[in-house]
């Protein structure tokens, strides 16, 4: 079930980069960030509203706050430079070296989560980052 929405959220997020330069062409892109924050704000809670999940969050341990909230934090990082990114470049450049993220989590996910890999995985990981940084590099012609 994973795999569905895991492909629902690289659908998502390809849709996101598309609309996201499209609406900053005259746009700061803090502003444009700004405004599509209110609305994940909105329909998160909304959400968890609906589900019935509103008591969970005084459920949630101190260290889970504390790394929720560094997630958060890092998640605004995150999102401001990739619009001042798109702003700046092609969707199709930004998006590739962006969607390199997946190397680091993998990485730190080795490290911190101890999380194993075998040779698969590195193999992978090896032909999608060279992958990536051919696409982010190739000039149209």
């Amino acid at each position: 079930m994973w795999i569905i929405f895991a492909l629902l959220a690289a659908l998502s997020a390809a849709c996101v980069v598309v609309l996201s330069k499209a609406g900053i062409k005259n746009v700061d892109s803090s502003v444009a960030f700004a405004i599509q924050s209110v609305l994940i704000i909105t329909v998160s809670w909304s959400v968890v509203a609906w589900q019935g999940n509103l008591i969970e969050v005084t459920r949630i341990e101190r260290k889970s706050w504390l790394f929720l909230i560094a997630a958060g934090i890092l998640t605004c990082f995150s999102s401001l430079f990739s619009f001042r990114a798109l702003k700046l470049g092609d969707a199709g450049q930004v998006s590739p070296i962006t969607n390199l993220s997946f190397l680091l989590a993998l990485i730190f996910g080795i490290i911190f989560l101890k999380e194993k890999i075998n040779w698969v995985v590195i193999v992978g990981a090896v032909l999608m980052t060279i992958g990536g940084i051919m696409i982010a590099t190739a000039r149209p012609s």
